[in-house]
């Protein structure tokens, strides 16, 4: 077990493949066999306990999320909220779509594609520091409160109420980097399943081929069968055999390896990075429509506290990756007939100073930020809410709150947009204190940012 700087215990993965040794134990069989498509979470979950809802109305304008998290807080004021003045660089060529100023020179692909997408400009971190940040907005809460230590991750939650048991591939993917909290409490079933964008998926064939790897699970089956009739064992022994065959899903199929088999002309036109291959995964993902529901991408290196508009370096390189990878993915998804149907969300954890440059030519951590949203029924070519001349605060909310947007509020308007009652307290928390889907949504302290929608 492994434990992270916010106390959550996750599972690690065995460290020894099942051949290393010349005499096969039924312990190391079970062993290898979970680590062949990325870990335990795979595991289905017991029957859940009493869920309560309350009256709230989800929007279900989307069928899919994906979710950008843009690691170390971008800039708002040369991105997404951008503020000019003497500090601004011409290679920006700031330029006017209707009512928004946006660096075209930045961003030039998604600057052609602004009726599409719709900027949150009202945006407040509860504070600066990274790995706190990075943690609440993707748990949608305080990650030093009393149930922050089980809570899941978004993408779990979407998994929980959107998994498909007969599907081959988990509802919720993580692509290049590893999401807070995993499944938190919730089965295992439910936690991400992690890949890195750009080659085979690893560990989905065995190297004494098919025919011998089926013989030994079927073998296995067999031993076990007693025990998982007796139930002595509790619902261990038959979770685990659910589990052996939603793993065997995976190995030796052809439709699962082309999704992550990636040609080179794709590549290129995806911008042939690391985020460019995760965007072209994460298409294929929804295109093959394997049980895959919220995918994580995550995009890292944006704590520019130095040299922010260093010439093809900094700002503007991962802009550039950015920019390629996100502006093609959008366009695959509208050729595909997927946009309508794919709810799309990329921010950072807080923004950046405001005004001229800090003493290092950068800038440093600002509670201020601002988000993009496109497709699932967002209404694009526009910007929710607005700052001061600088970007310092919010002067127009935007939305019918009348007030910043926080965490829990982006939390609650993915689960609208995909048709969960944002509102629900499940009773099966090992704490027995109820876990709310959104926090304190017994008082209506956070909603859905309706707004964003036709």
């Amino acid at each position: 077990m492994t434990k992270n700087r916010f106390g959550f215990r996750g599972f690690g993965l065995p460290a020894q493949p099942f051949w290393a040794k010349p005499l096969l134990g039924r312990r190391m069989f079970f062993r290898h066999l979970s680590s062949l498509v990325g870990g335990y979470f795979l595991l289905p979950g017991r029957p859940l306990e009493t869920v309560g809802r309350a009256a709230a109305t989800p929007r279900a304008s989307a069928r899919n999320c994906i979710f950008i998290l843009l690691g170390g807080a971008p800039s708002h004021v040369d991105t997404f909220d951008l503020k000019e003045g003497a500090w601004t660089p011409r290679t920006f060529n700031p330029t006017s779509y209707g009512d928004i100023r946006f660096p075209q020179g930045l961003m030039p692909n998604l600057a052609e594609q602004m009726p599409d997408l719709a900027l949150v400009r009202s945006i407040r971190a509860r504070a600066v520091v990274h790995d706190l940040m990075q943690t609440w907005v993707q748990i949608g809460r305080n990650p030093t409160s009393a149930l922050s230590k089980i809570s899941p991750h978004i993408g779990s939650v979407v998994s929980i109420e959107r998994t498909d048991p007969g599907a081959p591939l988990p509802a919720f993917v993580a692509l290049n980097g590893t999401p807070a909290n995993g499944a938190g409490y919730l089965p295992p079933v439910h936690a991400p399943f992690q890949v890195t964008a750009g080659g085979a998926l690893p560990n989905t064939q065995h190297r004494d081929g098919q025919a011998r790897f089926d013989s030994r699970l079927s073998l296995l089956e067999e031993m076990d069968a007693e025990m998982r009739a007796s139930h002595a064992f509790g619902p261990g022994a038959a979770e685990m055999s659910s589990w052996h065959a939603r793993a065997r899903q995976m190995m030796y199929n052809s439709a699962i390896d082309s999704i992550f088999l990636l040609n080179n002309d794709e590549r290129q036109r995806y911008g042939n990075t690391a985020f460019g291959n995760a965007c072209l995964v994460a298409r294929n993902l929804l295109q093959a429509d394997l049980g895959t529901r919220f995918i994580q991408v995550n995009l890292g290196g944006w704590d520019h506290h130095q040299n922010i508009y260093a010439a093809n370096a900094q700002l503007q390189a991962l802009c550039r990756t950015f920019d390629n990878g996100l502006a093609a993915l959008i366009q695959d998804l509208k050729r595909l007939g997927l946009f309508d149907q794919t709810l799309i969300v990329a921010l950072g954890e807080f923004g950046r100073t405001v005004g001229p440059l800090n003493a290092a030519a950068g800038r440093d951590h600002f509670p201020q930020q601002a988000a993009l949203f496109a497709g699932g029924g967002v209404r694009g070519g526009r910007a929710i809410g607005a700052t001061d001349e600088l970007g310092r605060l919010t002067v127009s909310p935007g939305w019918s709150r009348d007030r910043d947007i926080f965490a829990e509020d982006l939390e609650a308007t993915i689960y609208s947009a995909l048709g969960i009652d944002w509102t629900t307290i499940r009773r099966d928390d090992p704490l027995g204190r109820g876990f709310e889907y959104v926090p304190f949504s017994d008082r209506d302290l956070y909603g859905p940012v309706h707004e964003l929608f036709s």
